[in-house]
């Protein structure tokens, strides 16, 4: 006999909730909820659920077993960033100002990503854009009279709004666009829609459709992120616009820049012969990463493009498979340090990678546990 469905009302933050429909009945685990919560509503991360609980006045508090919530419960997301913000800015900081500094490939490039920001800050329009608004917002505060905003108005702000984005991703998730259309009617109060409950729903599914319009406006302008996933750069046996489509995975921010200013494919190309020669010299480390640098954009792109092998990548690319490289590398890739985001993760699971460790049994385990014993005498010395 099948389960039946159940529904929930899944709360994102303040004025923002959504219907979730689950056809194969109440998930088995918290688990398998957040994987359906994150598959229908496109969400990018870590999350954690929480719900209303009766005996605390239905406030939230945190969802540990799937028996606390049943049909019709209320249920809240909370995104976990990857490492707290202060750590990032310090991991920056030191750095930036390290004498050994990681070089970026095209640091005052206007198409060099940057990760997306906790606060979306709405762009400064063009004069007569702003000057409509600025007078809209006037009469709102005033008189609480919504603007009606005309075609061009509109369309003006969504290309703005665009560019905007295309800085941080060209791929946004669901989430994200609603984001920006929420910071948009806080920033401009006048643009809030009188028939949504949130306020901006048809600014956010109009910025949707004009993100698309937006990327095949840079792939027919040889933007590579949109380009290599255009019909003609596919095999001919599989050529269907959805088939193998290349995006960024989660933390991907540079994930396929175009080539520096001046260069092309042969002279990248170039680079990368010479830098076979380079890695055989000693002592040639500053060359080395000068070099890998400049070639970033040339490496990215053969990987999104044809994922080589790593034996065969390896052979191409050998000055890439030191330690200094692959943390330049990824801070390239994600512009965030590896080693610093990696411990401050650790920090974070340490406990539970122990109690999870602990439980593995015969001869594993108790060589795992013979490794935690000095850690343990150390927290009951510390009680």
């Amino acid at each position: 006999m099948m389960a039946a469905p159940v529904k929930m009302r899944i709360v994102f933050g303040d004025d923002n909730a959504e219907k979730l429909t689950i056809e194969s009945g109440m998930p088995k685990s918290v688990e398998d909820l957040s994987n359906e919560i994150k598959r229908q509503f496109d969400i990018e991360g870590d999350i954690r659920l929480q719900y209303m609980d009766s005996d605390f006045d239905n406030n939230f508090v945190n969802l540990n077993q799937i028996s606390d919530i049943q049909d019709k419960s209320t249920v809240k997301v909370i995104s976990l960033s990857d490492v707290s913000q202060g750590c990032l800015n310090q991991s920056c900081e030191d750095t930036s100002s390290s004498s050994d500094t990681i070089i970026l490939s095209s640091p005052d490039s206007v198409t060099a990503r940057s990760q997306w920001p906790t606060e979306f800050k709405i762009p400064t329009f063009p004069y007569d854009v702003e000057m409509q608004l600025q007078s809209a917002n006037q009469a709102f505060m005033s008189s609480r009279v919504f603007l009606n905003p005309s075609h061009k108005l509109k369309s003006d702000i969504l290309e703005s709004l665009a560019a905007q984005i295309i800085r941080f991703k060209a791929y946004p998730s669901n989430l994200e666009i609603e984001s920006v259309a929420e910071a948009l009617i806080k920033a401009h109060p006048c643009l809030r829609e009188q028939g949504s409950s949130s306020g901006y729903y048809g600014w956010k599914i109009s910025l949707k459709y004009k993100m698309a319009n937006y990327r095949t406006k840079l792939r027919n302008l040889g933007c590579p992120e949109m380009s290599i996933n255009s019909l003609k750069n596919k095999p001919a046996d599989k050529c269907q616009p959805a088939h193998n489509i290349k995006k960024p995975r989660k933390a991907e921010v540079n994930f396929c820049p175009p080539y520096p200013a001046g260069e092309t494919l042969d002279s990248l190309e170039g680079e990368r012969v010479s830098l076979l020669s380079e890695v055989q010299k000693r002592h040639n480390n500053a060359v080395i990463k000068e070099k890998m640098a400049k070639t970033f954009a040339y490496r990215r792109q053969e990987v999104v493009r044809d994922q080589p092998m790593i034996a065969e990548f390896k052979t191409r690319w050998p000055g890439l498979f030191t330690v200094p490289e692959v943390e330049a590398e990824f801070m390239r890739i994600t512009t965030v340090p590896l080693v610093t985001t990696f411990f401050a993760q650790l920090d974070n699971h340490a406990d539970q990678l122990q109690r999870l460790l602990k439980k593995t049994g015969g001869s594993k385990g108790k060589k795992i546990k013979l490794a935690f014993a000095p850690t343990a005498q150390v927290k009951f010395n510390t009680l």
